[in-house]
This record gives C-alpha cells, structure tokens and sequence, in this order.
C-alpha cells in the first residue's frame, strides 16, 4: 500500500487513509473516492486528502476478510458479507463448535493484516450466534499471506444429535426418594439444553448384578446413551457401577477425568452405546466435567480416553457451593459446626414510596425501623453485621449507635439496590461461611427466625439457600452460601439476587416460619400505619 497525500482532483480511484467529513456528511476511512465525492470534497474546500493506492499485490480488507471467512468455513457455519475489514461467521446450528487452538493461532502467525478470533472450542452454540469474526488490520492485506491461510483452519458446529437416552439412578435403604427426582429432574434439564430428554428412567439398588440388569435392560431398548447415578460415588473400579457394567457385558473406557469438578466419572461402552457413570457433583444444574462429555456425545463428536485426559487444561471450573472444596480445608483449630454468617443490612435507599420522609427513620414502639432489624441481628447467631449506608447516611448511622456493626458507604444509591448489594457483599470477611442479605424496612423479623435460618444452612445437604416463607410464600431475609458471591457481584439495576434463586432448585432450602413478618416490608405510608396498629413487642 502506497499512502500518499494528494491533490483532492487527483485522488479519484485511491481510498481514504483517514475518515474525513464533508458538507454532505462523512467518508470513513477506506472508502473508495468516486468523482461524485471529489466534487463534494472541492465544494467543501478540502483540497488535500490522505489517501492509500492499493498495490499489485494488495487484497482490499473486504475482500481479504471474506476471502478468509470462506477458507475456514466449514460446516454449520456461515458467513456475512464483509464490511470494514470484518467478516462474522455465525453458526447455522444448535450443536457445539470446534475448532483447533493450534490452528487459528497458525493463521493469526501468517502476517499481522491478517487475524481470526474464535469461540472457546467446544462451546454449546445455537443458529445464527456468532462463533468467530475474520478481521484485516490495515487497508489491505497482501495476496500471498492471504493465500497461505488456506486450509490452516476449519470451523464447525457438529449439531446436537436426537438420541434415545435411558438413566439409571441406584438407591440405598437410606435414599431419599426426593433426592431421587431432584437428580431426574437436573439430568433431563441437561439433556433438555442439548436438544433431548430422557426417554426412560429406571432406579434400582445400589449393586453390580442390579446395575447390568438394568444396562441390559436399556441396551435391549435400543437406548443410544445410558446415564448411571450411583446413590454413592465410585471410588475405583471395584465399585459397584463399574463392576455392574463389567457384569452386563460393557466393558470400561476410562474412570476419572482431570476436570474439578467432575474427577470421579466413569466411560464406558455397551454394545455400540456409550455408558456413563455420574459424578456426584452433576446433582447440581452447574457446569462440571459430565456437561463436557454429555454435550460432545450427542453432538457426534468422539469420546475417548485420550480425549478426557486432554481436558485439564481449563478443566478447573467454578466451585459448586454446596460441593466442599478439598483444596481450601480448614485447618483443625479453626474449624467450627455452627456457620460463620456475616450480615448485610441494606439501609441506603430513598424511600421514594414513603414520600418525603426516609422509612427507615420512621419510629415504631420507641426506635427507628431500621434500629429494630439492626437490634434483632445483633441478638441472633449472627457473627457480622455490616451496614450499607447512602440516603441520610449520617442520620441512620445516628439511629443505630451504639451497634456493634460495620458501615459501608455507597456513594451510588440512587443507581439501585444492586449497587449497595454489590457493596455490601465485597465486605464480607473471607472467613464467613454465608451472607445474610438483610432489609432495613423489616422490624417485625425477630432474633429466633433468623436463628432458624441459620440453623437450617446445610450446604452439603441441597441447603446452601435458606429461604423463609409462610403459608407457601417466599419472603426475607435469604441467606446464601458465600460461594454464590461471585455470580451476586454481577447484578444489575433496582433488583436484589432473588431472580437467581430459580437457578439453583437443587441447593435451595424453604424454612417454614410461624408468622407473616418474613413477608411485610414497611415501604409505604399505609404499610407504616398498619405497623402502628399493631401491638406486637419484641
């Protein structure tokens, strides 16, 4: 590319260095000059441009991007046309994508015009999502490179296949029959995301001949992928899963994957059929190493030991809070059997339904409302209680002394609750088991319902939740296992995180309370009067 400034009559044919803005608008950089715009240019009084003159050898970045997108298209996948240097390739399918890391970094290595970004191989994709974008740097890129990226790379989005698909769950004499739904129901809503369902389900107990008895029984079936939920974790080979498939005549791929969590699945074969046996973590709806394996089995794409032992790299996933973390023990003297629970009391809004007046100042029996709900978390096993202040800071801070609690200011209330939310939860000690999200406009919530909260937390146990409700109805305050920090620092806007309680049905624990305080807020003048009324003590 020759890059020259010229003339403005002399620059017909060439294209635009740099964007440029005339009486009738702009001409971005690029842009291939028309006699049409030398006018406009002349008529503007721009008489000189900056200008580029494609070589022999130069490819103009649209037709070098389209050129590109074209050789590593394969199939399920399609192309845009190209515009500014970019051509977009979007899938055709809801499948998984592959490609290889060597390969698109073989291209990206040709010349530096010339780059390809793509999705994470194997990522789950659906019709018309983007899955990779071809983009030229400069103005052009020169023919040779161009050419040499021919055949480097492919993309392909293998697209989930139907299957017929059986699970077998096995049971102990102390297997609950909830625990039982709750893991049909997360594996079917696997299966669910990948385009499939599960055609038959089948429980039976936990041991080797009732395991091949039912294997048979599937494979007899004509089932394409049988899925086994041990009622315990495998613990080698010996164990009654893989032995069971051993005793029905399949025979074992591979047991373990250095995926965490997923380390203790097991691969096997059946008659042309593959078998896997369930990490116990797939109990929970979070991605873990089974969701690796299931997603590329119904895709078509090959499993087989080598291709599990190639996943560790990025196989160490996000937690699941109710899995305990092997690598974080506490030590022995620290350890403790009641939980560790920080307190989050949001006392940072306007109040804007109550009118002029701030609620949580409002006086009831004595105190300031949020004086009540600062007074009962101080009387329960709450070990932390930290204060999110904003409207009337210095006021509320007045109204609770002498607290024993910490005050975070959020300089950001008006911007919504999530922002004092998100404030709140980055102060949480990192010794705290769980947060209690707290509401400063709830002063009937007593000390003995917020014990029963905390008494209820049992993380390994499908109570990493704990919500309080009465007659059936949801209400607060909720308290969450710290693991669920993370994704609560994400939120957005005037919500709190109770929209993600629908995420997590299998980690989520309802505790019946006696009265309908857990569900009265006091955020209108009414609702404040009704309070009143009442002769309700602490």
């Amino acid at each position: 590319m020759i890059y020259a400034e010229v003339k403005t009559e002399d620059a017909e044919g060439t294209y635009l260095a740099h964007s440029i803005t005339s009486h009738k608008g702009r001409l971005s950089k690029g842009h291939l000059l028309t006699s049409s715009d030398i006018d406009d240019l002349l008529m503007s009084d721009i008489g000189m441009v900056t200008t580029i003159q494609l070589e022999k050898h130069d490819v103009h970045e649209d037709s070098a991007a389209a050129q590109l997108g074209q050789f590593v298209s394969g199939n399920g996948v399609k192309t845009s046309p190209a515009f500014t240097g970019r051509c977009n390739i979007y899938s055709t399918e809801h499948g998984v994508f592959e490609t290889s890391p060597q390969d698109i970094g073989n291209i990206n290595s040709v010349d530096e015009a010339i780059t390809l970004a793509t999705l994470s191989p194997y990522a789950v994709v659906h019709p018309n999502q983007l899955v990779a974008t071809a983009k030229i740097i400069p103005l052009a890129a020169p023919s040779q490179a161009l050419e040499q990226t021919r055949g480097l790379a492919q993309l392909t989005v293998h697209p989930f296949r139907k299957l017929k698909i059986g699970l077998v769950l096995t049971r102990l004499p102390q297997t609950k029959k909830s625990v039982l739904r709750k893991t049909q129901t997360v594996v079917n809503q696997r299966l669910k995301s990948c385009a499939n369902e599960l055609s038959e389900v089948t429980v039976v107990d936990h041991t080797p001949n009732s395991i091949a008895t039912a294997i048979k029984d599937l494979r007899k079936s004509n089932h394409d992928l049988i899925l086994i939920f041990g009622a315990s974790a495998i613990v080698d080979r010996q164990d009654a899963l893989p032995k069971g498939l051993e005793l029905s005549g399949g025979r074992i791929e591979h047991f373990g994957m250095p995926v965490d969590p997923g380390n203790l699945l097991l691969l096997g074969h059946h008659s042309g059929s593959n078998v896997i046996g369930l990490p116990g973590c797939a109990r929970s709806p979070k991605l873990n190493g089974f969701d690796w394996i299931l997603q590329r089995i119904i895709a078509g794409l090959k499993i087989s030991k080598d291709t599990i032992m190639q996943m560790g790299c990025g196989g160490l996933l996000s937690e699941i809070p109710t899995r305990p973390q092997p690598r974080e023990k506490m030590p022995s003297d620290t350890s403790h059997t009641t939980p560790k629970v920080t307190a989050v009391l949001l006392a940072a809004g306007q109040s804007r339904r109550m009118g002029p007046e701030n609620k949580l100042l409002q006086e009831w029996q004595g105190k300031p409302l949020v004086k009540w709900v600062a007074d009962n978390i101080g009387k329960s096993h709450v070990e932390h209680t930290i204060v999110i202040t904003g409207h009337e800071a210095d006021l509320v801070q007045e109204s609770l002394q002498p607290n024993d609690v910490e005050y975070v200011h959020n300089p950001d209330f008006a911007d919504g609750l999530s922002t004092s939310l998100i404030k709140g939860l980055m102060a949480v000690p990192a010794d705290s088991d769980a947060v209690l999200i707290c509401l400063g406009d709830m002063p009937s919530i007593h000390s003995a319902q917020l014990n029963k909260l905390i008494s209820a937390y049992d993380p390994e146990n499908g109570a990493a939740i704990c919500v309080p409700t009465f007659e059936g109805k949801r209400g607060n305050p909720v308290l969450w296992s710290r693991n669920f920090i993370p994704e609560m620092l994400n939120l957005k806007g005037d919500s709190g995180a109770r929209h993600l309680l629908g995420n997590y049905p299998g980690d989520l624990q309802e505790v019946v309370m006696d009265n309908t305080s857990v569900l009265s807020d006091i955020d209108t003048p009414e609702a404040l009067s009704t309070l009143r009324k009442t002769s309700f003590t602490k």
